[in-house]
């Protein structure tokens, strides 16, 4: 390497190695700008010869690229409608204000096709001389290996090439080459679900609803649910890093965490949490951009959509349109669901502010609650709009009291928070929330088994207990049903031909368990022995059955049967006229297995006697 000459130390006013004349042409660079402001026809031309880096004042890019977002909404790109997009932006100070935008404007009559060219040209310049100080910084430099400028220069020219391709041509055979037939559509990439059928991945979703209605429980309960890879409440979940942006309400966070952690008896791992907002419309949205590209969440949560874009005039479409593109450039530099919590307005069913950002959602979800306590409350999320795919059903959750163990008030009352505990997902069998648990819970608090289905759902609120409404619903009818078994014959409509004989004359089951077996759950507050003995339902006497009734067998009256009558297909005796009438043919408590009447003595069947 003797022979190689060292450079000189680098010059920060010459970065490139170029004169003045030899870096930029300024005036083809103003010339594009005012060209493409006074005839928007020819942006789409410029843009397909040059990019807004080949711009070698970094004002002249920033100009370029609103001039671009205004085509591309179809707006004015005159100087006055550029001024107002720079400003809202915050831009339009850096790029030397409204006079500069007017003095752009008089290379008006000039071809922004011709002078794209040119700094193009420029452009390429700079870019092969930047490409011939590093070559000799990496040949000189004193890990340097034979080769490995080489390579270096490959790969220099193979990006040259393909961003030449890419800017080559007749740009309306490029937008041609776009287009897809119907059979290419299957070459597009499907959305990515995060949590079922509600997130997905490289989208951007919002969860909406009024102030103080469990909108982030809600949103922390699913980061966290991410985080560790847990399925959310039956959803199935991918696991990923979360980043929470708490632009609202920061200080309440640690308390709601913790709860979660002890709660689910897990740590919220990959949930970073960034306790203060960054504006939309301010510098640092770039970095927070960047940031987030080095670290690919999975998940953003901006929690709240008002926090971010203070200033902006959330009910114009234009304004607010802009703070949906700043988002957008977020999602499409990590590919994550990007989630933002936004409160509704004053009818309570859509977002508040203009409606432009509701078309740029993938998925919408509205969270509202019902109650006034934690015992009470009932937070039901509705899924407001999936933009491919069908609406599911509503969502809903009850809230659970949460003391945080070690942790008290200042005044030395235990410190609390709530988790959201789901209505929909509970087991069935004899558990908290199922019908078959109700039923036990009324009969043990004595409650009249003719109450119906309003009665009971005011009584369950009054006694703190959750469930769904048409859970209630069902309880009171498996109530009314066992105990209409005892009532007119025309009930009996419904119930099956060959209904086991020990329902025949019910009294209602026990609750089972030990006393107060009930009253154990911490999220019911019926007595432990209301109504009745230790764990035990009031017995209720069964009542007198007419043998007319009963559909046939001993003790069923002479003239309603002739000799003619139908035979029972099990026992083998008449059955009552007006039963068999009916489409039956056996008697209600005849037993298929041993074929006997339940009025006459069992014998053993011919098959099973002892030998």
């Amino acid at each position: 390497m003797d022979n190689v000459r060292h450079l000189a130390p680098y010059d920060s006013a010459d970065p490139d190695g170029l004169t003045d004349s030899q870096a930029e042409n300024l005036e083809a660079e103003q010339s594009v700008l005012g060209g493409c402001m006074y005839n928007p026809r020819k942006i789409s031309e410029a843009a397909g010869i040059i990019q807004g880096s080949d711009f070698y004042r970094p004002a002249h890019e920033t100009i370029w690229d609103a001039i671009l977002r205004l085509h591309a909404r179809g707006e004015p790109t005159e100087a006055v409608a550029l001024s107002i997009e720079l400003d809202k932006t915050k831009d339009l100070k850096r790029v030397g204000g409204r006079g500069y935008l007017h003095h752009l404007y008089e290379y008006g009559a000039s071809d922004p096709g011709y002078y794209a060219e040119k700094v193009r040209h420029f452009a390429d310049l700079r870019a092969e001389a930047e490409l011939g100080r590093r070559i000799v910084q990496r040949a000189t430099a004193p890990d340097a290996v034979p080769g490995g400028t080489t390579t270096f220069i490959d790969d220099y020219l193979k990006r040259q090439a393909e961003r030449a391709a890419g800017r080559s041509g007749d740009p309306a055979d490029a937008l041609l080459a776009e287009l897809l037939d119907a059979a290419s559509l299957d070459a597009m990439p499907a959305l990515e679900p995060l949590v079922g059928d509600l997130l997905h991945l490289d989208s951007l979703a919002r969860i909406i609803g009024p102030s103080g209605h469990m909108k982030s429980f809600v949103t922390i309960d699913l980061a966290a649910h991410v985080g560790t890879g847990m399925n959310w409440h039956g959803h199935h979940v991918r696991q990923g890093t979360v980043v929470y942006l708490v632009a609202e309400g920061a200080r309440g966070i640690r308390k709601r965490v913790r709860a979660w952690e002890q709660h689910y008896g897990l740590k919220m791992d990959n949930v970073l949490f960034l306790p203060r907002p960054v504006q939309t419309r301010g510098p640092e949205w770039d970095t927070l951009i960047e940031a987030m590209r080095r670290l690919q969440p999975q998940m953003i949560v901006i929690d709240t959509q008002a926090r971010v874009s203070v200033g902006v005039e959330e009910n114009s479409n234009t304004e607010l349109g802009v703070v949906i593109e700043r988002i957008e450039d977020l999602r499409r530099a990590t590919g994550a669901c990007v989630l933002v919590i936004h409160h509704t307005g004053h009818i309570g069913e859509h977002g508040r502010g203009a409606s432009a950002a509701k078309g740029a959602l993938q998925s919408e979800l509205h969270v509202s609650k019902k109650g006034d306590s934690a015992r009470n409350i009932v937070v039901t999320m509705k899924v407001g709009k999936q933009k491919d795919d069908e609406e599911g059903r509503d969502l809903q959750f009850g809230l659970k009291v949460i003391t945080l163990d070690g942790e008290a008030k200042p005044d030395g009352r235990p410190l609390t928070s709530v988790v959201l505990e789901s209505l929909d997902a509970r087991p069935t069998p004899l558990t908290y929330g199922t019908p078959e648990w109700l039923v036990a819970a009324l009969d043990k608090a004595a409650v009249d088994i003719k109450w119906g289905g309003p009665r009971v759902i005011k009584w369950c609120a009054e006694q703190g207990i959750q469930m769904r409404k048409e859970k209630i619903e069902e309880a009171v009818r498996l109530r009314k049903r066992r105990g209409s078994l005892d009532e007119a014959l025309d009930v009996r409509n419904d119930l099956p031909p060959n209904l086991p004989h020990d329902l025949e004359t019910p009294t209602p089951p026990k609750t089972g368990g030990t006393p107060g077996e009930i009253a154990q759950n911490p999220r019911s507050n019926i007595p432990p022995n209301a109504g009745g003995g230790p764990g035990d339902a009031p017995s209720k006497p069964p009542s007198p059955r007419s043998p007319s009734r009963e559909g046939g067998g001993v003790g069923e009256d002479d003239e309603n049967t002739t000799p003619t009558a139908p035979l029972c297909a099990v026992c083998g005796r008449p059955l009552n006229t007006d039963w068999a009438a009916r489409g039956y043919d056996t008697h209600i408590g005849c037993d298929p297995t041993t074929g006997g009447h339940p009025n006459t003595p069992k014998t053993n069947h011919p098959d099973t006697e002892e030998q």
